[in-house]
């Protein structure tokens, strides 16, 4: 299979994400006042498939380590974890908390950017010509308070279903992986799937493995956090619409193939899918120990669980998601 994808035009990066944004939007389609998006999809039907799902019981965290020694390098601000204890073992023996009856004890506290880790992309995290999820006036949904409308605090029941893992990696790379720069097609998601012997269909939450966490760590991060990357092509655009997915994953920074498929682009996919399609999209997910184990029993759905903390107002989460199988 090649090792890239043919874009409708790669210098007009402004016409193919206005063709694309309007032929895939859902505003209005949960009404004016939504703020799921395509987390709509994820109905009770849909849960109670996903928990028919488990098995053996056996559990999987899909989290990257939230810590210094992380893959962010500083753009746009964005710094690795920053853990200060507030009060420790020393501070306890040294009988310098001030507690009764020889009680000691431990806190502290961590500094971090949402998105710098494991995480989700909230709705209001990516607009689109000035316009935010639904068609709403980018300035008057995230403001300096935070996201008025579409905070993610709105998310923190939902994500919680069928789970379906397409290890591109497996099935399209060599040796597990798929090399900076490769851009995943619909063909590439549905033969990996047809590999898999699994469906892909409304209300799924999908996790796309590509190997470049798996060599980050192997070699180092590098360029992990902005640089070259294998991801979804721009293409796949129609492909996340008509499947009526609830969310995305994928074990890279940004989802999307990078560099971007047109000569002057910026992650043009989420200029299509978050604002006007309204889709649920993670990064950096840890999905190498849960993809070992599908390989091995041959099953690549489970329960699901991927609660982004309810923090008032965010464009993004830390999350810790849960497979179980």
């Amino acid at each position: 299979m090649s090792d890239r994808t043919t874009v409708p035009d790669a210098k007009d990066a402004e016409g193919a994400i206005a063709e694309a944004a309007k032929a895939y939007s859902n505003w209005g389609r949960w009404g004016e006042d939504d703020v799921l998006g395509t987390l709509n999809f994820l109905d009770a039907e849909k849960r109670r498939e996903g928990a028919a799902l488990v098995r053996d019981g056996v559990s999987f965290s899909l989290s990257q380590r939230f810590d210094m020694d992380g893959p962010q390098k500083g753009w746009r601000r964005r710094t690795n974890p920053v853990h200060t204890m507030l009060d420790t073992g020393t501070d306890a023996a040294l009988g310098n908390q001030g507690f009764p009856h020889g009680i000691g004890g431990a806190d502290d506290v961590i500094a971090m950017p949402l998105q710098c880790s494991t995480q989700w992309d909230g709705l209001g995290h990516i607009f689109d010509h000035g316009k935010a999820w639904n068609g709403r006036a980018a300035e008057k949904v995230v403001t300096s308070d935070g996201d008025l409308v579409t905070g993610i605090e709105h998310m923190a029941p939902h994500v919680a279903g069928r789970g379906v893992l397409l290890d591109a990696g497996l099935v399209v790379g060599e040796d597990g992986e798929l090399p900076d720069g490769f851009a995943i097609t619909e063909e590439h998601l549905v033969a990996t799937a047809e590999a898999h012997g699994v469906t892909v269909g409304r209300g799924d939450l999908v996790l796309v493995r590509t190997g470049r966490l798996a060599r980050a760590r192997r070699e180092g991060w590098g360029e992990y956090a902005g640089g070259a990357s294998p991801g979804l092509s721009f293409t796949t655009a129609g492909w996340l619409h008509r499947s009526e997915i609830a969310g995305i994953a994928t074990d890279t920074w940004g989802f999307e193939v990078r560099p971007n498929e047109f000569d002057h682009a910026f992650q043009p996919l989420h200029q299509v899918a978050i604002p006007n399609m309204g889709l649920l999209i993670g990064e950096m997910w840890d999905l190498d120990a849960l993809a070992d184990h599908c390989a091995a029993d041959g099953r690549y759905e489970f329960w699901l669980t991927a609660a982004p903390l309810p923090i008032t107002g965010a464009v993004g989460s830390p999350v810790n998601p849960i497979a179980v199988k």
